[in-house]
């Protein structure tokens, strides 16, 4: 059988000197998405770089390790992003080689994913199978085209938009388009999924986009296009259609062992499997304490993230969601060991309790949370805020998140800046270490001024600059595709 020479973005890199390479694809011959098993192997792969992004995983540990909350220990090479002190050739200390922490696999699992998708959206519709099952195929590439390229724009700003598989070469070289556009078609890939069919939650399997799901993510990428009608109007559906609610206790929505009663709360999340071929995830490794922690964290834990104590103390004593925060823990012999006195950490760290294993040998479950449902509710209170003012609407939207945390309603009377201020440190609270902060900070430009304040003994200075809103475009990136531009704050 011939194979068809593919070209994927992201590109093959010349650096030094001219290497002549011929390129296979890894997915398609020319045989292949002509039944229903190739369709459903096809959506497999279009799946497959999530665990790129997540395993690594830098669409954690990149935001998470740039904002206000959360911080590595500096000893292990993760403070490039910390200290801001990436650059167009190394967003990780090289020494490390760190890439499946950086924006730079960020980019690489984006397009890996949209070439992926492209191929589902432009074959299987061919494809000798059942015409519901099809659409549905088609209709969660449509919701995968839609997250990778909006993962990437709220990374790197405007972005190449590729809506066709790369049959040559020539095909992959693509320019940068407006950061207008690229949300105008990821508006269009959403309606899409949203017309495919696709199931209600709970009949949808594990790891896939629910119709409900596909809302979400509108109402959250027209939340960082400023779009504050589509983003309330979005959210709104979500919560009206009565499919998901919050887990009464929110320290259940990150237990490893209730994940699946979790999801009527954890609408779409990165899936892992403890298990051979199954994917994995260093957040559980990384969040606890230094050596085997005992019965809290996992068996297994390394002391190489941390919450930032000024953000521990930021929450009042009575919110139930500084429980996942911790500055003691238990060893393996049953002793409340303080956190502060384990070196050689930091003194003021505080530990992580949203990924604790302490069951599995090989430290990858929980699951990671990419869209809960409180994160609706407090789009819908920003969004008509910013559209109407602080409303008795935009209250009863916080309200709910706040309620569930154990906190009263928020105090009436609030202007619409100093409500939606409140939103956003709502916001800070529920979503710590779900790498979802700094780009709160970054949409709102907060991270000028936020960022500078947020430091400790082990990072006294941080130097963000108005640069940093956007990760630089990665420059082995720049040498293979000469229609690329550099973004213009790092030329």
């Amino acid at each position: 059988m011939k194979k068809k020479l593919i070209y994927l973005l992201p590109l093959l890199a010349l650096t030094g000197c001219e290497l002549e390479e011929t390129i296979y694809s890894s997915i398609y011959t020319e045989a292949f998405y002509k039944t229903a098993a190739d369709a459903e192997k096809g959506l497999i792969a279009a799946y497959d770089p999530l665990g790129d992004m997540y395993g690594g995983p830098a669409a954690t540990l990149v935001p998470d390790f740039s904002d206000d909350q959360t911080y590595p220990r500096g000893v292990v090479g993760r403070n490039t992003l910390t200290l801001f002190t990436y650059d167009v050739n190394y967003t990780v200390q090289k020494s490390n080689s760190r890439t499946n922490e950086s924006p730079q696999q960020i980019w690489a699992s984006g397009y890996d994913g949209i070439e992926k998708a492209n191929w589902i959206i432009a074959k299987v519709p061919d494809a000798v199978m059942s015409e519901t099952r099809k659409k549905q195929i088609i209709g969660e590439a449509y919701f995968l085209r839609a997250y990778y390229l909006w993962t990437l724009t709220k990374n790197f700003g405007d972005v190449p938009i590729k809506t066709t598989p790369s049959y040559s070469e020539a095909d992959a070289v693509v320019g940068k388009s407006p950061k207008a556009e690229v949300y105008k078609q990821i508006y269009s890939d959403l309606d899409m999924a949203f017309a495919a069919g696709l199931p209600s939650y709970p009949a949808v399997d594990k790891g896939r986009p629910s119709k409900e799901v596909v809302n979400a993510l509108y109402a959250k990428a027209a939340l960082y296009n400023e779009d504050w009608a589509k983003a309330l109007e979005k959210a709104q559906a979500v919560i009206t259609s009565g499919k998901y609610s919050l887990m009464p206790d929110v320290r259940n929505v990150y237990r490893y062992d209730v994940e699946d009663a979790a999801r009527v709360e954890n609408m779409w999340a990165y899936e892992v499997d403890p298990f051979s071929p199954g994917r994995s995830h260093q957040m559980t490794g990384l969040c606890g304490p230094p050596g085997s922690a005992g019965p809290e964290y996992g068996r297994t834990t390394f002391g190489s993230m941390f919450a930032y104590m000024s953000f521990f103390r930021s929450f009042n004593p009575l919110d139930k969601r500084r429980q996942l925060l911790d500055t003691n823990y238990v060893d393996k012999a049953g002793k409340v060991v303080p956190q502060r006195s384990v070196t050689p950490i930091t003194t003021d760290g505080v530990l992580i309790k949203k990924y604790q294993d302490p069951v599995s040998t090989v430290n990858i479950i929980p699951n990671i949370p990419i869209l809960r449902l409180p994160d609706m509710y407090l789009i819908a209170a920003e969004a008509e805020a910013r559209l109407n003012g602080a409303t008795a609407t935009a209250y009863a939207n916080i309200n709910v998140v706040r309620k569930r945390a154990g906190l009263p309603d928020l105090a009436a009377g609030l202007s619409k800046d100093a409500f939606i201020e409140a939103v956003l440190q709502e916001r800070a609270w529920e979503f710590f270490a779900e790498g979802d902060r700094w780009y709160d900070l970054t949409r709102t430009g907060k991270f000028l001024t936020v960022i500078p304040k947020a430091v400790n003994s082990v990072y006294p200075t941080r130097n963000v600059q108005a640069k940093h809103k956007y990760f630089p475009i990665p420059q082995d990136e720049l040498n293979a595709n000469p229609k690329l531009e550099q973004n213009p704050d790092w030329k």
